[in-house]
């Protein structure tokens, strides 16, 4: 399943001043940074989080220039962490691309990180909303406390999460910034209170079926297209949701559990624990979820008007959990 001709045009014209917003260079001229943001950008994945920011001030209307501003700023926050993600994770390629820190010193993609991350605040500014300004800056909070919570909670004697905390650390990496992302385009297009809660329930839920759906697609993805290994998370010691449903059954498993103590299983250890979960019908168990907070996603649409912007949002919900990369 893709994203449809027909959602992109909804918003096409939009979507050129956000990767136009993203390319403008402010500050003093500096011609390798230009070249890296000009390399990242291109090579971005779907724009999911800027869409949702469009088709959220859809329904009333609102100031075009600073729509495609806000939804500029989303997508350079998504793209700078992911910069510092690629660093931190040692990852080399990224959606089949080589990432900025297997051309650059960590020195220079965490500065690079840090650029993005000023100007993306930079484009949220230009709404001239402070309440915006303020969900931005909680949002970055969010998602940079969850990655230090990860980083300081792994270790040889660390055990694998909870459910509440497995949802709590996909919540602070991907679905807070959809929740936002919905949330601050309804703030913009000056929506009632309620119609912008509904906007924050439809991007928590579909932010969440969004990121149960990576976890999945790191044991069933293919690794050419993934441009990762499989079980890429389990390598790095991260317990995800198809892990929890299958230590239910296995729990203590010796290859789980010395993942999850970051003694780093040989390869083949990893290959026969990750047949293992692919035979279990965890897979199936965690589809099944995924799919649940996209049907919640697409629930809290329902009290807003039924026009092509409801339907879109609702088709991203879909797509979320369809996609096979």
């Amino acid at each position: 399943m893709i994203i449809t001709a027909g959602i992109h045009d909804l918003v096409a014209e939009d979507l050129h001043r956000v990767e136009a917003k993203m390319r403008q260079f402010v500050g003093d001229s500096n011609e390798t940074l230009a070249e890296a943001i000009d390399y990242l950008v291109d090579a971005g994945g779907k724009r999911l989080r800027p869409i949702v920011v469009l088709l959220a001030t859809r329904f009333q209307p609102t100031d075009a220039e600073k729509a495609a501003s806000l939804a500029a700023a989303v997508e350079m926050l998504h793209t700078a962490t992911l910069v510092h993600d690629d660093l931190i994770d040692n990852a080399l390629f990224r959606r089949g691309s080589p990432t900025l820190n297997a051309k650059w010193s960590p020195g220079a993609t965490i500065l690079t990180g840090d650029y993005m991350f000023s100007r993306s605040a930079s484009l949220a500014a230009e709404t001239e909303s402070v309440r915006i300004v303020k969900v931005f800056a909680t949002t970055l909070m969010t998602i940079v406390n969850g990655e230090l919570q990860q980083l300081f909670n792994n270790g040889h004697d660390a055990a694998p999460p909870t459910l509440e905390e497995y949802h709590q650390r996909i919540f602070a990496k991907t679905a807070s910034l959809f929740a936002a992302s919905a949330k601050m385009g309804g703030i913009l297009a000056k929506l009632p209170e309620a119609r912008i809660q509904t906007l924050y329930d439809y991007g928590y839920h579909l932010g969440m079926a969004f990121q149960v759906m990576d976890d999945i697609l790191d044991f069933q993805g293919d690794e050419a297209r993934l441009g990762k290994p499989v079980a890429n998370d389990l390598r790095q010691g991260i317990i995800t949701l198809p892990v929890l449903h299958f230590l239910e059954n296995h729990p203590d498993h010796p290859i789980i559990m010395k993942a999850a103590a970051r003694l780093h299983p040989t390869e083949d250890e990893i290959r026969a624990v990750v047949a293992e979960i692919r035979e279990s019908g965890s897979l199936q168990r965690a589809l099944d979820e995924a799919r649940r907070f996209a049907m919640q996603a697409k629930k809290a649409l329902q009290s807003l008007p039924d026009n092509q912007y409801r339907q879109a949002l609702a088709y991203i919900a879909d797509y979320a959990v369809a996609r096979d990369i």
